[in-house]
């Protein structure tokens, strides 16, 4: 067939590029084939810096037990509280930057909307969450114990063991995990030491033998009174009746050793209890009792070391908290009779 018979342009073969124009298409192939490779990771590193700093899922803060046994329990530890949403992504930015130092394992705070980057952070400089458990004066040692056994602390099986009124009254911070003897041991160094300051600088003339008669002193006068004014006066009287020999006839000694140590009755102290023998009871034994009935404050005990100068050698509640004190005993008796009077 020499003519086309449906009008078509011949299939002519379309022939090749010159030799000279295939060698210079070689060079932007070569140049792509390897820029392809840089392109996709550069795309993949900006897509897991993304994930990397974005925010997390958290609402709030939230703090979070992270245990020790390295990077896998912290991320589950961290994906199980909410903190992150790619374990896999945490653990291994952690590996990528382990220069910037090595995560530790406690409790510690996570910011609202924090990033995977915020968590190691968190992890690697945060300073773990401090807890608080506050001593109140006054105080018996098995009033303290109970506060020893909160869920924050690490209990042993042995209980521990609190010497009566050695503990320095005030809010110490700890970290989870903290055994109790920890606390009880900076407890007592700091009572040692404000004690032993406070003695140090103590009024002339006291009738107190040593540091540890102004401590017993002290837990006695802490219990006496809840009006910090009343603390320097209270002190004065019990000194003052030390001095002539007198008993000091104070009712939370009584209570004390009727409630077996614990401080506190539920009822009013009877005759039976007043007339108990017993080495606490300064209704029947002279001078100091063996030991602290209490943890007392610094302030009971700086007015036991500087008292007020006064002569008084009685007091009895007024009714209202606070107390009426005399310098003899038929002015004390008459205030007595009156306080009864408001009771009836």
């Amino acid at each position: 067939m020499t003519e086309n018979q449906g009008g078509a342009a011949p299939l002519v073969p379309t022939p090749p590029p010159p030799k000279s124009q295939r060698r210079r298409r070689w060079p932007w192939i070569v140049a792509l084939v390897l820029l392809i490779p840089s392109l996709l990771i550069t795309l993949t590193a900006a897509t897991v810096w993304q994930r990397y700093t974005q925010a997390g899922p958290l609402v709030q803060a939230r703090d979070v037990v992270v245990p020790r046994g390295g990077i896998g329990l912290a991320s589950a530890a961290l994906l199980n509280d909410g903190v992150i949403t790619e374990p896999m992504l945490f653990r291994l930015a952690a590996l990528l930057t382990h220069k910037d130092g090595e995560l530790r394992a406690g409790e510690f705070t996570f910011p609202a909307q924090g990033s995977l980057r915020d968590a190691l952070h968190v992890l690697r400089t945060a300073r773990p969450v401090q807890h608080r458990l506050t001593i109140q004066e006054g105080l018996t040692a098995k009033q303290i114990l109970p506060l020893l056994t909160r869920p924050e602390l690490l209990v042993s099986d042995d209980p521990p063991v609190i010497e009566e009124g050695s503990l320095l009254p005030q809010t110490y911070a700890f970290e989870r995990g903290t055994v109790p003897a920890a606390i009880i041991a900076r407890a007592k160094a700091a009572m040692d030491k404000a004690l032993g300051e406070a003695w140090a600088a103590r009024a002339p003339t006291l009738p107190l033998a040593n540091a540890r008669e102004a401590l017993i002193l002290a837990s006695i006068v802490e219990r006496e009174t809840g009006k910090p004014e009343e603390r320097p006066r209270v002190a004065a009287v019990f000194l003052n009746r030390l001095r002539q020999g007198m008993r000091l006839q104070s009712d939370p000694t009584v209570i004390y050793a009727a409630s077996d140590g614990l401080g506190v009755l539920d009822h009013k102290i009877t005759r039976a209890e007043l007339e108990r023998d017993s080495p606490f009871n300064t209704y029947k034994i002279k001078g100091l009792p063996p030991a602290p009935i209490a943890a007392p404050g610094l302030a009971a005990i700086q007015a036991v070391l500087h008292p007020l100068a006064t002569e008084e050698l009685y007091f009895v509640a007024d009714g209202s908290g606070g107390h009426v004190f005399a310098r003899t005993l038929e002015e004390h008796n008459r205030n007595v009779a009156r306080w009864r009077a408001l009771g009836r």
